[in-house]
């Protein structure tokens, strides 16, 4: 008898054990697939800004590794500058992993990658910078994300979770900024 009880107890506690992760999946993946649905269909690349901090911008073109990032992202990705620094302005449309932090580029990309910090511009707007160096060249990059709301985020990973959980509504935009030191 006393047999039985035992592993009736440890049936019972296993199958829990296998049910709760299954129902928080489930749970994760009608939460994700609710947010996927609400977000906008594809609309056309939006309006580019004329100006950067009071300086005029013009366009350049993606690279080749760039322009096949574009391809499969969901949103629109363009390359600005003021003639010092480089702005890349990415527009979001629905959540998604492949908006991640501009650190995580730079250091694939060979560059070695400074302390992170949070930083505040003169409009009051927390962005978060690191310095980058590549066989002498130094630069600044700064970056943050902005709801539709105006919320603003420093990092992809809060963006991410906020967006899906439906806490953060879209389009997104990503701003990056990198200039010479």
């Amino acid at each position: 008898m006393l047999e039985n009880t035992f592993c009736h107890r440890v049936l019972h506690k296993l199958a829990w054990a296998l049910l709760l992760p299954a129902c928080l999946a489930w749970g994760s993946w009608r939460t994700w697939g609710m947010a996927a649905a609400e977000a906008p269909a594809p609309a056309a690349a939006p309006e580019l800004p004329a100006q950067w901090n009071g300086q005029p911008l013009r366009p350049l073109a993606l690279s080749e590794v760039e322009a096949r990032f574009a391809r499969q992202f969901p949103g629109s990705l363009a390359r600005l500058t003021d003639g010092r620094e480089v702005l890349i302005l990415r527009t979001v449309l629905r959540p998604t992993r492949m908006l991640h932090p501009a650190a995580d580029c730079y250091q694939g990309l060979g560059w070695r990658v400074g302390e992170q910090r949070l930083q505040l511009d003169r409009d009051g707007a927390t962005w978060r910078c690191f310095e980058v160096e590549r066989q002498g060249r130094r630069q600044r990059v700064c970056e943050r994300i902005v709801d539709a709301d105006g919320r603003g985020f420093t990092d992809a990973s809060s963006w991410y979770w906020a967006a899906v959980l439906g806490q953060s509504h879209g389009p997104w935009q990503a701003f990056t900024v990198a200039g010479p030191l």
